[in-house]
């Protein structure tokens, strides 16, 4: 199965920024991928959970891109941010694989990059 699909036009953006992100049911399925002792489903299982994981990865990538471009040039979150989706570009851009490898990779990556989402969204402490 090839990791590419349709292409839309969106040169601004915007499906992106109004879709709101289901957070629960996605964090409950990375915790449980990631729990996997010895899974056995069919390939095309696999195939379809990591099309679910990919998008919602790339949903996350759009809201973490977003919000560290509005962070000032001295805000070091925003360089953080920057290995994160530069980490999510390579392996989004990888292949889907009916393995459970495949959909672990992809549980990992929605999790780093809601670790990096979550940093970015709360408040800075003010300097002492």
């Amino acid at each position: 199965m090839s990791g590419a699909g349709p292409v839309l036009h969106d040169p601004k953006g915007l499906m992106d920024a109004e879709l709101p992100l289901d957070r629960a049911p996605h964090e409950a399925l990375v915790t449980a991928i990631l729990a996997w002792k010895d899974p056995d489903p069919a390939p095309r299982d696999y195939e379809q959970i990591a099309l679910q994981l990919t998008g919602h990865a790339r949903a996350i990538a759009a809201d973490v891109r977003r919000l560290a471009a509005a962070l000032p040039k001295s805000d070091g979150r925003g360089a953080f941010a920057e290995v994160v989706l530069r980490e999510a570009d390579v392996r989004l851009s990888a292949p889907l694989k009916g393995t459970a490898r495949c959909v672990q990779n992809r549980a990992q990556l929605v999790r780093a990059l809601y670790t990096r989402l979550d940093r970015l969204t709360e408040p800075v402490p003010a300097a002492p």
